[in-house]
């Protein structure tokens, strides 16, 4: 997964980052399941830059719902 900047979320559509949340949120179950198991991933901070990359969207969506209720 490449890092995802402000940048690049705010250039994406609505229905694009809601897609891209979508497919954030099943990698980070994805790689919970993985470690629970016992199973070794192959970049143990995965989890974090997932979450991380998650709360920009998160953030993104709110600061332009923010912005319309203007």
């Amino acid at each position: 997964m490449t890092r995802l900047t402000a940048k690049d979320i705010r250039k994406m559509t609505p229905a694009e980052r809601q897609k891209k949340l979508e497919s954030l949120y099943d990698e980070l179950s994805a790689v919970r399941i993985q470690q629970a198991t016992g199973g070794t991933t192959e970049n143990p901070f995965k989890i974090r830059s997932v979450k991380r990359a998650i709360a920009r969207i998160l953030t993104i969506q709110r600061e332009e719902e923010l912005e319309a209720e203007r």
